[in-house]
This record gives structure tokens, C-alpha cells and sequence, in this order.
């Protein structure tokens, strides 16, 4: 699985040609070419799904107070 780092450059690439209306995208000397907007609304939905999934997330949160007495 590639890092934080790759998957946010993937996505940024593949957010700028969309916003431009090129189905083209170029990184790393790759080229892929998507056929509508649908796949590449797919491609970018994973790539964000991927993004959240390596971050890390507080699993347990602990809330202490006190009345002040």
C-alpha cells in the first residue's frame, strides 16, 4: 500500500485534470487515461477512503470532571 504522502500527490493530480476537464492523468511517469467523469468520481472517492483509512484515530476517549468541591 503506498504512503500518506503518494496517495494525497495521487489525489491532488487527479483533482487538478478533473478540474480542468482532462480524463488524462500523469504522476510518476505513469499515464492513465479514465473513460468518464463517473470513474474518475470512483477513483478519487477511493483514493479519499484510503487517505482517511491511514490516518490515525483516538479510539478510546476518557472525559473526567468534577464539581469543583
Amino acid at each position: 500500500m503506498a504512503d500518506l504522502a503518494q496517495l494525497t500527490a495521487w489525489r491532488d493530480a487527479l483533482m487538478a485534470a478533473r478540474y480542468r476537464g482532462v480524463r488524462t492523468v500523469e504522476y510518476d511517469g505513469k499515464r492513465v487515461t479514465y473513460a468518464s467523469d463517473g470513474e474518475m468520481a470512483a477513483a478519487l472517492a477511493d483514493l479519499n477512503r484510503q487517505i482517511a483509512g491511514s490516518t490515525d484515530r483516538i479510539s478510546v476517549v476518557r472525559i473526567q470532571s468534577s464539581k469543583g468541591l
